[in-house]
C-alpha cells in the first residue's frame, strides 16, 4: 500500500533545478558579502528566517494536525513532516550568523555602561547568544526526530490497533510540547531578530512568530498540494473540502496576524515610552512608511477579502494564486522587520529604505530558497505522501470529496 502513494520521480527534475539556483546563488550571495559582510550576513539572516520558519513553522503545524484531527492534517501531514527534517540544514545555515555575531549584531560592540549591557550582564554576550542558540536547535530536534519516528513507525505497523498507539503517543506528546514549542521560538526570534535593536523589546514578538511561520507553512503546503494534486497518486487523495479547511486556516492565521501586529502598535502608542516607540519611529519615516502601509494592505485586507470567498478557497488555482501571493508579502514582512534595524557600520544609527535595501537581500533568500527546497523535495520522496496506516485516512480522503 505505501508504494502505492510514492512521490512522482518528477520531484528529482526540481530538486536539480532548486540546487542549481541555490548554488548559484551561494556563490553570488558569497561574492557579496566578501566586500560588504555586515550586510551580507543581514541578507542571510533575511533568508534563514524565512526559509527556516518553514521549516520550525513545519514542526508546529505537525503538532497543531496530531491534537486537532482533522482531514486536512492527514492530507498535509508529510508534507510538514519533510519541511521539519530540513532542520539539520537549517541548524548548518545558522551557523554563519554564529560566526559572524560581531558583525551582525550592534549589542556586541556597546560599551560596558550602557543599561542593556548592565541589566543583561552574561545573558547578552556571544557565547551565551551561540549556547542558546544549540539548545533551541537540539529541543527543535528532539520534537522533529520522535515525531517523524512515531509517524515512521505508524506506516510499519501491521494493522490499525498499533497504528492507533502510534498515533496516540504522538498526540500526547504534542500537547505539552507545543507550550514548549512556543517559548522556545520566543526566546529564539528575540536572540535571532530584536536583538538586533538591543534597546527595543517586545512582549508579543515570539508570537508574531509563531503565527507567521505557522501562515508561511500553510501557503507552502498549498502549493505543493497543487502540483501533487494534479498527479498520481496524490489526485485521488485531494479533494476540494480539503482546500476549503486549509484555506480556513490561512485566513484565521492571516486574521490573528494582524491582531498581533496591532495589539503591539497600539500598547507601545499608548504607553508613549522612548525606549519603545523608536522602533515604530523609524518605520514611520519616508519609504518605510509606505511599506508598513503595504503589508495593512496586502498581508491583511487583501488576503482577508480574498479568503472570505467560499469558492475561491475550494479552487485549487485561486488557492496556490493567494498562497504565492502570501509568501512574498511575508518576505517584504521579514524584510521590514530586519533590514530598519541598527547597523554596526552606522554605529548604530537606522537608515532609511533607499540607504538600507541591497541587492544582497534579493540573492540572500534565493541562495538559502534553493538549497533549502533541494533538501526538501529529498526528505518529501522519502516516505509515502500520506500516512498509509493511519486510522483515519480512509475518512480523511472521503472527507474532502464532500460538497
Amino acid at each position: 500500500m505505501a508504494e502505492n502513494y510514492n512521490a512522482p520521480a518528477e520531484l528529482n527534475k526540481f530538486r536539480t533545478i532548486a540546487l542549481g539556483v541555490g548554488g548559484i546563488g551561494l556563490i553570488v550571495w558569497a561574492a557579496g558579502t566578501y566586500f560588504h559582510l555586515e550586510q551580507g550576513l543581514r541578507s542571510w539572516l533575511l533568508g534563514f528566517i524565512f526559509w527556516g520558519g518553514i521549516t520550525i513553522g513545519g514542526i508546529g503545524v505537525t503538532m497543531l494536525q496530531y491534537l486537532t484531527g482533522g482531514a486536512w492534517g492527514v492530507v498535509i501531514r508529510r508534507i510538514v513532516e519533510a519541511a521539519s527534517r530540513v532542520l539539520p540544514l537549517v541548524f548548518l545555515m545558522w551557523l554563519p550568523l554564529a560566526f559572524g555575531i560581531t558583525h551582525l549584531y550592534e549589542w556586541t560592540h556597546l560599551p560596558p555602561d550602557d543599561f542593556t549591557v548592565i541589566g543583561r550582564g552574561a545573558y547578552q554576550t556571544p557565547m551565551w547568544w551561540v549556547i542558546r542558540g544549540l539548545i533551541y536547535f537540539a529541543l527543535f530536534g528532539v520534537m522533529v526526530y520522535l515525531l517523524n519516528t512515531w509517524s515512521a513507525n505508524q506506516d510499519k505497523s501491521a494493522d490499525h490497533e498499533e497504528a492507533a498507539r502510534w498515533l496516540g503517543k504522538a498526540t500526547a506528546f504534542s500537547g505539552p510540547t507545543m507550550v514548549i514549542y512556543v517559548l522556545v521560538i520566543s526566546f529564539a526570534t528575540v536572540d535571532w531578530v530584536m536583538s538586533l535593536d538591543p534597546h527595543w523589546f517586545s512582549t508579543i514578538w515570539g508570537l508574531l512568530f509563531v503565527v507567521g511561520w505557522a501562515l508561511s507553512t500553510f501557503c507552502f503546503s498549498v502549493l505543493m498540494l497543487a502540483w501533487l494534486g494534479d498527479r498520481a497518486p496524490f489526485n485521488r487523495v485531494l479533494g476540494k473540502r480539503h482546500l476549503h479547511d486549509i484555506g480556513k486556516l490561512i485566513l484565521a492565521l492571516v486574521m490573528v496576524w494582524a491582531y498581533f501586529n496591532f495589539s503591539q502598535l497600539l500598547i507601545i502608542y499608548s504607553g508613549n515610552i522612548p525606549e519603545e516607540t523608536g522602533w515604530y519611529l523609524t518605520r514611520m519615516t519616508p519609504g518605510w512608511f509606505w511599506i508598513g502601509m503595504i503589508l495593512i494592505l496586502f498581508h491583511f485586507a487583501f488576503p482577508f477579502l480574498f479568503l472570505l470567498k467560499q469558492d475561491w478557497k475550494k479552487n485549487i488555482r485561486m488557492l496556490s494564486s493567494i498562497a504565492i501571493f502570501i509568501l512574498l508579502i511575508r518576505l517584504v514582512d521579514m524584510f521590514f522587520l530586519i533590514s530598519p534595524m541598527p547597523r554596526i557600520a552606522e554605529h548604530g544609527g537606522s537608515l532609511v529604505l533607499s540607504q538600507s535595501f541591497s541587492w544582497l537581500d534579493i540573492v540572500g533568500p534565493i541562495a538559502v530558497g534553493g538549497i533549502w527546497l533541494w533538501y526538501f523535495f529529498g526528505q518529501l520522496m522519502k516516505r509515502p505522501l500520506v500516512p498509509v496506516m493511519d486510522p483515519f485516512l480512509e475518512k480523511a480522503i472521503e472527507h474532502g470529496q464532500g460538497h
